[in-house]
């Protein structure tokens, strides 16, 4: 007869009961949500050391241009309230008013003598100065950051022409990001309407009846009778701008 097997204590440990599971599932989802949060700050820091830098380089291709950093609030500002008019939700309207005074920072490729010459340029000179666009969305583009990536579509299209005459592509119509359509006619009001190293500020009026006759060739139809219809609320926008610019601090 087989002698009876004496019972052992097993070595394997005992499986988590019910609570305790439920407690090592809070602590991972506590350490997930932590792992979250520090890679969303990250990438909030990271995101706005781009804006700065980027945001000098416009400052800096701004003056380059003779011009005062006032311009860079007036595109953005303007910009958004044409978009707003236009239809855009508040969100990408805010969006847009920092990405436009991005526009030019291609200038920072441009020579000067080329961008500070009071007389008219030379054919070789025009071909320079065309390829600002070109360099503005090499600087601006690849980030993955919506706003700069708008910037960038802003830099390279906002010499586009609605009739299919701009440069760099001779884009043609809506296939021109609409963007870049704002920014085109917010960028010709207040360029006309200041004072620049060539020639003097055109009078409000005058500049309106030139929108007016651009419109369906340099400018989107739709967006230049929004303007027109605005216009007086645009020019009291800039000169708000302009005398903040001035208030003493």
């Amino acid at each position: 007869m087989l002698p009876a097997r004496t019972p052992h204590a097993s070595s394997d440990p005992l499986p988590p009961g019910p609570q305790e599971l439920l407690d090592q599932l809070g602590q991972v989802s506590s350490d997930l949500a932590e792992l979250l949060l520090e890679r969303e700050r990250a990438y909030t820091l990271l995101e706005q050391a781009h804006r700065d830098t980027l945001h000098r380089l416009t400052v800096a291709a701004e003056f380059k241009d003779s011009d005062t950093g006032t311009h860079l609030v007036r595109i953005g500002r303007l910009a958004a309230l044409l978009a707003r008019l236009g239809g855009w939700p508040q969100d990408q309207a805010a969006l847009l008013e920092e990405a436009a005074p991005m526009h030019d920072v291609g200038k920072i490729g441009v020579p000067d003598a080329i961008l500070k010459k009071s007389q008219g340029l030379t054919e070789e000179e025009w071909t320079v100065m065309r390829r600002h666009p070109e360099f503005g969305a090499r600087i601006l583009g690849g980030s993955g950051i919506p706003v700069l990536e708008m910037a960038a579509e802003i830099a390279f299209c906002h010499h586009e022409k609605y009739d299919g005459t701009g440069y760099p592509r001779g884009l043609e119509g809506e296939a021109i990001p609409e963007v870049a359509r704002i920014v085109a006619l917010i960028d010709y009001f207040d360029a006309l309407t200041m004072d620049r190293v060539y020639r003097k500020a055109l009078p409000d009026d005058q500049v309106l009846e030139m929108i007016q006759q651009q419109s369906g060739l340099h400018f989107d139809p739709r967006l230049t009778l929004r303007f027109l219809e605005n216009a007086q609320r645009f020019i009291d926008l800039r000169d708000q701008i302009n005398r903040e610019a001035v208030a003493p601090r």
